[in-house]
């Protein structure tokens, strides 16, 4: 076992394999860490596949809006393999006018900073989806928004590191970072150390007792959420959807089922993130939910379900950022259950701030720095 490297990527979802590949594309040596016995076995395997930018916060705009207008859609190509790409817009319904409210707030905001996205009525809807309820009034409509594969695209970038040379080393779990001169030099696992000029953590909910064994704290925590996928169906539409209620997204696959994602509510923060089950109460609740806006479903059978652990970040977004305390540490967590679609992004800008690079896509709110007490 090779242990000793000039990057350590922790964690091998799509984030982590994704920058491992920005990496090793730029000629540095590089070596994946995992727990799992399975490469990207976390969130990066069990989402909705959404890549959007519309409903986002606006200090991840600049990281949505790049991700789409530049790496998104020539992916399949560079990475060599499909990763079902489709950029056919983003409906998020509303069915009250406390929902319209939500949803122009936020459409503005994004407006504001130079997204394409506006607020259309239930006529217009229809006629960009017509199997739309009744009940629904109004929505907001990205035309670039759109999602892919997200177990298509973590493979892709997977095996396109490899193929760079990228190591990967799985079912060995990161126990603590080591310092050396009060640098980060080493990662201590249960296979052995390994030594590195540079770590970059990425490994989703787990990322925080790490960090925490160098004395850095990312304030975040486990939150279940489940998926459903349908039988096949006839191609119906391949805009993605989401609601203002945030009852249930989702998309129909090129295989023909649908994916939707949701919660019901109830959903308590995971004690254990390791036990990831899905719930009949939230996956019935996903199915009434989605009866009340798309009826054609609703005879529709459900294949199976999953679930999988969010990273909720304290506020609502993710660290990406180069930690100023501790040379030689990088850190790309608390994607609060909305990362794969900026993932690209992301890993990019990891990627250029572990090889010690300006990042080249605004982050300024993503920073680390956010979360220390103001003098």
């Amino acid at each position: 076992m090779k242990t000793t490297t000039d990057v350590i990527v922790i964690g091998s979802g799509i984030i982590g394999s994704a920058t491992a590949y920005y990496l090793a594309k730029n000629g540095v040596d590089v070596i994946v860490l995992e727990k799992d016995a399975t490469i990207g076995n976390g969130s990066s395997s069990r989402n909705g596949g959404g890549v959007r930018q519309s409903g986002r916060d606006v200090r991840e705009l600049p990281l949505a809006m790049y991700g789409v207008k530049n790496l998104w859609p020539s992916l399949s190509e560079e990475l060599g393999m499909n990763v079902e790409y489709h950029q056919d817009g983003n409906l998020r319904l509303g069915k009250t006018e406390a929902h319209l409210a939500k949803l122009k707030q936020l459409a503005d905001n994004a407006s504001a900073v130079g997204l394409d996205v506006k607020m259309i009525d239930g006529e217009e809807i229809k006629k960009i989806c017509p199997y739309m309820s009744d009940e629904v009034i109004g929505a907001s409509w990205c035309p670039t928004d759109g999602h892919a594969n997200p177990l298509l695209a973590t493979l892709a970038y997977y095996r396109k590191a490899r193929q760079l040379g990228v190591q990967y080393y799985s079912s060995v779990t990161v126990e603590k970072l080591g310092l050396v001169r009060g640098k980060v030099r080493k990662v201590i696992t249960s296979e052995g150390t390994f030594e590195t000029e540079m770590v970059v953590v990425a490994a989703g909910i787990g990322s925080r007792p790490i960090l925490n064994s160098v004395g850095i704290d990312i304030p975040m925590n486990p939150k279940i959420a489940d998926t459903i996928v349908t039988e096949a169906q006839a191609p119906m539409f391949w805009q993605m959807l989401g609601t203002a209620a945030a009852d249930f997204y989702g998309h129909q696959t090129e295989h023909g089922s649908f994916v939707f994602g949701g919660g019901s509510g109830h959903e308590t923060y995971a004690k254990n993130p390791e036990q990831m089950y899905s719930t009949s109460i939230t996956a019935s609740y996903i199915c009434r939910a989605i009866g009340g806006y798309f009826p054609a479903l609703n005879d529709t059978k459900i294949v199976r379900t999953w679930a999988g652990c969010h990273d909720i970040c304290s506020d609502g977004v993710p660290v990406i950022d180069r930690i100023d305390e501790l040379e030689g540490l990088v850190a790309g967590c608390g994607f609060s259950g909305h990362g794969f679609g900026i993932a690209p992004s992301a890993a990019l800008v990891l990627s250029e701030l572990a090889m010690g690079k300006k990042a080249s896509i605004d982050i300024s709110g993503l920073r680390y720095n956010r979360f220390k007490a103001k003098a």
